[in-house]
């Protein structure tokens, strides 16, 4: 599904915003982006993977995005680009504004007294803001949402509906939350004694960075001591666990349901596939890359990708092999013995 854009770009436009090369018409106009499958001639698409050639052949868009190597791929009106994807993420955030949304504040909101709101934010239905809370210029706060007291919102930061940030957070500039996401819960510090749990307060806060996104129901934990840190421009996909103390280096970038335990560190400019776990105190180096499912145990210091994730088979085969990973230990044993009587044997020999 598509929706209307009123307003359309010619491909001269486009390049003269974002760079790149024309080739072909250069006044086709474009007023929206969709697949080469579903493309019409008021539409740009992307190609980036001779795979999809066929679809490129038969596309009917008015335009393609293409990259370098695929300068000649296609005969119709297209923009070179050294990365096509970025450039289509680009193009499209063009022809789809972020909505105007009017400021004020509803009047089911309650703001308690001491908050301080920018009176150009916008501040939804049944919105709860709590003392001492300060809400940046142009941001906007969905209906439902809670922000605790001494919480401080940076400028053009969005909150989707019925996102609950604590007490004592700071969220940067042009962040993006989305639904459901909890700012701010305790971490889970317990201590054992006499076989019960005693809850340790969790006394520090969550400090995250201007252009990071946080997806829908995401949880990130205060710190215990000292605050959990999100660097800008971390981006969160949905579901994902980040508990107490851990911190996240900037430009970063994790898949829905990832788990990180607590007083992780994460190095700058890593991924970390779909729920892929990293266990806590460990620490990460920058520009590492976690594939998905893999459990990582120990701290990694170079850059690189790891896998631990065993790949899938058929349920019989795969009981198989559990039964020989059992009995691996005993293997090693044997396979030392037998080097041991080969390398005796040889000795004799010579």
């Amino acid at each position: 599904m598509s929706f209307a854009n009123e307003q359309t770009y010619t491909l001269g436009d486009i390049v003269a915003r974002f760079g790149g090369e024309v080739l072909g018409d250069a006044q086709v106009r474009v007023s929206q982006v969709a697949s080469l499958e579903n493309a019409q001639a008021c539409h740009i698409s992307f190609f980036t993977a001779s795979r999809f050639q066929k679809q490129l052949d038969a596309t009917a868009a008015g335009a393609v995005i293409v990259g370098v190597d695929a300068r000649d791929a296609t005969p119709k009106p297209r923009i070179v680009s050294s990365n096509p994807y970025a450039y289509f993420a680009k193009v499209s955030t063009l022809l789809n504004p972020v909505p105007a949304i009017a400021a004020g504040i509803h009047p089911t909101a309650h703001v308690e007294e001491g908050a301080v709101v920018a009176s150009s934010a916008s501040i939804g239905p049944f919105v709860s803001i709590g003392r001492g809370a300060k809400i940046g210029e142009r941001a906007v706060i969905g209906a439902g949402c809670a922000v605790g007291e001494n919480t401080e919102i940076g400028a053009d930061t969005w909150l989707y509906p019925r996102v609950v940030i604590y007490h004592r957070c700071v969220i940067g500039e042009r962040v993006i939350i989305h639904s459901g996401a909890v700012i701010g819960a305790d971490g889970f510090g317990l201590a054992r004694e006499e076989g019960r749990w005693l809850k340790i307060p969790q006394i520090g806060g969550v400090v995250i960075g201007d252009d990071v996104e946080i997806g829908a129901n995401t949880t990130i934990d205060r710190g215990a001591m000292e605050d959990t840190i999100i660097e800008e421009g971390v981006k969160l996909d949905n579901l994902i666990q980040v508990a107490h103390n851990v911190q996240i280096g900037a430009h970063s970038a994790m898949a829905g349901c990832v788990g990180i335990a607590g007083s992780a560190k994460i190095g700058r400019n890593c991924t970390v596939g779909g729920a892929g776990m990293i266990l806590g105190h460990l620490q990460i180096a920058d520009n590492v890359s976690v594939s998905s499912g893999t459990l990582i145990t120990k701290s990694i210091t170079k850059a690189g990708t790891y896998t631990s994730a065993m790949p899938f088979s058929a349920h019989e085969q795969w009981l198989r092999n559990a039964a020989h990973l059992r009995h691996l230990d005993s293997m090693a044993e044997k396979l030392r013995a037998l080097e041991q009587k080969i390398n005796e044997l040889e000795r004799k020999q010579s």
